[in-house]
């Protein structure tokens, strides 16, 4: 048996363990949280974005891939996880870094929510101005 690759992937307040062995039925599957992929995030865009990267690189199918993934929401979790497939795959074989780099998914996505300041109604939003 081949051996398994493991990566953890960040985005946002999201955290993605991405556990990747080559397949061991007809084609591979994907779980997340002990979850089928499709149930646990419903959102198309969601599981897009989770599939670029093995779409770029021509490996759909070729692994089965175990998730755990935690913190923030579903987007920020949908993009960790991502990140760590991307990682992984770069693990696998060194030849995707080009094609994974050019496309941006090696790059951490380092956005982050700006922080509530004292004296606003948010980071930045101001409380309505009375003139009188």
């Amino acid at each position: 048996m081949e051996k398994q690759h493991h990566q953890v992937g960040k985005r946002k307040n999201g955290i993605a363990r991405v556990y990747m062995r080559p397949r061991a039925g007809e084609t591979g599957v994907i779980r997340v949280n002990d979850r089928s992929f499709e149930d646990y995030f419903p959102r198309p865009t969601a599981r897009m974005l989770i599939m670029q990267p093995l779409e770029l690189t021509s490996t759909v199918g070729r692994f089965d891939i175990f998730v755990n993934v935690s913190g923030g929401g579903t987007s920020g979790q949908a993009g960790a996880v991502k990140h760590g497939i991307a990682r992984a795959l770069l693990e696998i074989d060194p030849a995707f870094r080009p094609i994974l780099k050019k496309a941006g998914h090696i790059t951490r996505d380092s956005r982050e929510v700006e922080r509530k300041k004292y004296g606003l109604a948010g980071a930045r939003r101001r409380y309505q101005y009375s003139k009188r």
